[in-house]
């Protein structure tokens, strides 16, 4: 049992010291005055944790601001990264025997590219990597990914294809192409889309064609007018799409462009460079197409 000391006065004035028991209710008292509880170091450490974490809130903030979201955009950095070796390998990959064929019976290179666009549009998965983009004026450039889905756009900008918008479609299959993007989260590829002035340079490389278009015009709607993005009228080819003002989803802000130019890549450049051409010359339908041999190849 713990002891508290008291005083008693002697006869001789002097003052004597006695140890007596102390009593539970005591101990509370004698911490308070000489002691410091033990639940008062627990409160101090999830103080200065609490001060810790709304510094951190208050810089991101500042961060996001003045830049973009930081953590979001380690995560986009990453997934960009992979998208890119995705897209690599896309486009070394050699086509089927079927596509070959229909390849090698196209008339020109437009009608190889709007074969190959509907083929990857109808091939792709939600999510992987189909193309790029790149705005010089704004420093652009990214993996493009097939969908608009919020896990599609956190992993880059993505393109509306005909099952979530039948009005649109990948590059090269005809019709309007939509592009969305974020401009705050996620590497931010669309935060400074209204910079954008008329002329301006805005290049969609497919595994199959570079397209380039230039900017017509900037649009502000409401977020839920769909026709505006899918019917823009006026020989637009092009729209980009995000949230207008930044960190807000109060309106829609859209680029609108035209096509300028197209320049065939991999199987849209040639028919003698698909795979009937390279492997079976002497079959039939190459006999009958006239395809003289040629070096095999990976990359198409």
């Amino acid at each position: 049992m713990r002891r508290r000391a008291t005083r008693r006065r002697t006869r001789r004035g002097q003052i004597q010291v006695a140890a007596l028991p102390l009593s539970g209710r005591d101990a509370p008292a004698l911490r308070a005055q000489g002691g410091r509880p033990r639940h008062g170091h627990l409160a101090r450490a999830l103080a200065n944790a609490l001060i810790v974490i709304g510094i951190l809130c208050l810089l991101d903030v500042v961060v996001t601001m003045l830049w973009q979201e930081p953590l979001t955009a380690i995560y986009a950095s990453i997934q960009q990264g992979e998208l890119h070796g995705a897209l690599k390998r896309l486009e070394e990959r050699a086509p089927s025997s079927a596509l070959a064929a229909q390849l090698a019976l196209a008339h020109d290179e437009r009608a190889r590219i709007a074969l190959l666009a509907a083929r990857l549009e109808a091939s792709a998965k939600s999510g992987t990597a189909v193309g790029e983009i790149d705005i010089p004026r704004i420093g652009v450039s990214f993996a493009l990914v097939k969908g608009t889905g919020n896990e599609e756009l956190e992993e880059g900008p993505g393109i509306y294809w005909r099952g979530e918008y039948p009005q649109s479609h990948f590059p090269g299959s005809g019709g309007i192409t939509a592009i969305a993007g974020h401009r705050t989260t996620f590497l931010a590829p669309f935060r400074h889309v209204e910079e954008l002035r008329p002329g301006d340079q805005i290049i969609i490389t497919m595994p199959y064609a570079r397209f380039l278009y230039r900017v017509r015009r900037t649009r502000v709607v409401a977020p839920e007018d769909v026709a505006a993005v899918m019917h823009p009228g006026g020989g637009v080819r092009l729209v980009l799409s995000s949230c207008n003002p930044p960190f807000s989803a109060a309106q829609r802000i859209l680029i609108d462009a035209g096509l300028a130019s197209v320049t065939p890549l991999g199987a849209a450049r040639s028919f003698v460079q698909s795979l009937i051409a390279r492997s079976a010359p002497s079959s039939a339908l190459g006999r009958a197409l006239k395809l003289p041999p040629a070096t095999p190849t990976a990359h198409i």
